[in-house]
C-alpha cells in the first residue's frame, strides 16, 4: 500500500510579480497547488514544504534575509506541516527530506512547485532514483522562458518539454483537475 505526501517546492515571493526571478503565471500554479493542498489537508495526507534559501547574496534571488524567501500566502504552511530548507535544486541534497519520508513510511510523492525546469525536475528525478513513486501536477508548477543557443524557448514550451520528459519515466504527470477527480 502506498503512503502519500504532498510536496510543495519553492512557492516563494521571488517567483511572483515584483520578485527577483518572476515566472510565467505563478499565480495560476499557486491556485492549483492550493486546491491540491486543501484536499490533502482534508484527507490527512502529510504536506511537506521545501523552501530554498540561498546563503550567497550573489545568487540573485531567494537570498537569505530577503522578503523573496517567504512562502507565498496562497499556499502558506499551517501548524504541523513540515518545512524543509534547501540550498540546491534537488530537495534531497543535504536536507532531511529523505530521512523524514522514510520515518513517516511515505512511498509516493505528489510534487508541485517552482521552477519546473530546475527544482521540480531535479527533485522528481532524485525521488524516483531513491525509490519513490511520483505524481507531478503539471498545472501546479511554474517556469519561465529560457535561452538556448541564442534562441528563446517560451515558458509554455519549457513547461511542456519538462513535463513530457518526466512523464516518460520519472512520474505520472496529471493536471490538478484530473488528480482531484473533478
Amino acid at each position: 500500500m502506498k503512503k502519500q505526501a504532498l510536496v510543495i517546492i519553492d512557492v516563494q515571493h521571488d517567483y511572483f510579480k515584483g520578485g527577483r526571478m518572476e515566472l510565467v503565471n505563478p499565480e495560476a500554479a499557486a491556485a492549483n497547488i492550493s486546491k491540491v493542498l486543501e484536499q490533502s489537508r482534508r484527507e490527512g495526507i502529510p504536506v511537506i514544504y521545501i523552501q530554498h534559501i540561498a546563503m550567497d547574496p550573489g545568487a540573485g534571488f531567494l537570498v537569505v534575509n530577503t522578503p523573496g524567501i517567504e512562502i507565498n500566502a496562497a499556499v502558506a504552511p499551517i501548524a504541523g506541516e513540515q518545512v524543509i530548507v534547501k540550498q540546491y535544486p534537488n530537495s534531497f541534497r543535504e536536507t532531511a527530506l529523505h530521512a523524514y519520508l522514510q520515518e513517516k513510511g511515505i512511498t509516493h510523492l505528489v510534487i508541485t512547485g517552482m521552477m519546473t525546469h530546475v527544482c521540480v525536475d531535479a527533485t522528481t528525478r532524485a525521488a524516483k532514483d531513491l525509490g519513490y513513486s511520483c505524481t507531478v501536477i503539471s498545472d501546479a508548477c511554474a517556469t519561465r522562458a529560457l535561452e538556448a543557443d541564442g534562441e528563446t524557448v517560451e515558458a509554455s514550451q519549457v513547461q511542456q518539454a519538462f513535463m513530457g520528459s518526466l512523464a516518460f519515466y520519472y512520474a505520472d504527470v496529471q493536471t490538478a483537475e484530473r488528480f482531484l477527480g473533478n
